[in-house]
């Protein structure tokens, strides 16, 4: 790799320097004079970006439910809304950054990639963990052929390298009809008697700045990784960003495995790749176009269509053993090689 190239600014980086790599030099400039303390620093920094995009979405997610709940909203209504939202929120906010940062193929790399590690990662973690997923509804009703389908209108919409502002508004309108098929089937919770005092309205603006700072910094460090290191944002957003936007997931889902409610992670899985699908596909290119890389539509998106498959296959017995957990993981360890090897490439 070419030394001359370590150092050089991210294209979209006013006088060619950005603010937050000037900080690193002057903390430790002599560290940085190495390639190896480059990398740490830039993954120092995109870890804590992630941290306070994550940190920053629970506050906002948390407030937000028992505000909600304060003022009489039905907590079913909040838990396909307010918590739908808000296991997309890091994804969402770092394409929107991305976009407004002129680094757009990241909007896409997130989406797929995100949705590829939920399926391969968090499902079959759990599965593993979990020895026997059982269904505890017939997702194969209603859900499952949604998602199937988002997954085939995401791979038909970028098949000419572009979503259209028609295509855009046709996901939104898609995920309308997801949230409200789903607000108008099951049953609804009485609302509970919940009062949300000033500390709930902090949490909320503090995670709010919370996910629009650590969004920022989390785009601006993938773009010095790719710039330093001469690796595709697009790469490094469906493998890190991904995977760190999906530790959450991971946490929680593990943690209903181990209460005996591993059923859970199949609806979480299911709601927020639908999500990540519609919202965060579509909200971001209303600021600016979107770059589909070529890579991302001959290999990242048709991983993401067969493991979609695999999961609805899967489910169609309504149960998933752990054999088929261990299955998807090993899937997932080739995707994750393989695009480290491009990368690398």
């Amino acid at each position: 790799m070419d030394l001359d190239k370590i150092n050089r600014p991210a294209p979209n980086q006013r006088d060619g320097k950005s603010h937050k790599q000037c900080l690193f030099r002057t903390l430790a400039p002599d560290f940085r004079t190495s390639m190896a303390g480059e990398l740490v620093l830039e993954l120092g920094m995109l870890a804590l970006s992630l941290l306070a995009l994550i940190k920053g979405s629970d506050w906002f997610v948390d407030a937000a439910e028992k505000i909600g709940l304060s003022l009489g909203i039905s907590p079913f209504i909040i838990g396909v809304t307010i918590i739908a939202f808000g296991t997309s929120l890091p994804e969402l906010a770092s394409g929107i950054a991305a976009v407004l940062n002129g680094s757009s193929e990241i909007v896409t790399g997130v989406v797929v990639g995100s949705n590829i590690t939920n399926i391969l990662l968090v499902l079959g973690l759990v599965a593993a963990y979990g020895k026997v997923i059982k269904m505890d509804y017939d997702i194969m009703d209603v859900d499952m052929p949604l998602l199937v389908a988002s997954a085939f209108f995401l791979w038909l919409c970028l098949q000419d390298y572009v979503l259209s502002l028609t295509e855009a508004i046709l996901f939104v309108v898609a995920l309308v009809i997801f949230l409200v098929n789903t607000l108008t089937s099951g049953d609804k919770v009485k609302n509970l008697n919940i009062k949300a005092g000033w500390k709930d309205y902090l949490l909320l603006v503090v995670g709010g700045v919370l996910v629009s700072f650590g969004a920022d910094f989390t785009v601006e460090a993938i773009g010095n990784i790719s710039n330093s290191f001469e690796i595709d944002q697009d790469i490094i957003a469906q493998t890190l960003l991904a995977l760190g936007t999906s530790l959450p997931e991971i946490v929680v889902s593990i943690t209903a495995a181990r209460k005996g409610k591993a059923a859970l992670a199949v609806g979480n899985v299911l709601g927020s790749n639908i999500f990540n699908t519609y919202a965060v596909m579509a909200i971001p290119s209303f600021f600016g176009p979107l770059v589909i890389p070529e890579g991302t539509l001959h290999f990242t998106l048709p991983v993401m269509l067969v493991a979609t498959l695999v999961f609805a296959l899967m489910t169609i017995g309504g149960r998933i053993t752990k054999w088929e957990g261990f299955m998807l993981l090993i899937f997932y360890v080739y995707f994750f090689q393989h695009a480290l090897q491009t990368a690398l490439h």
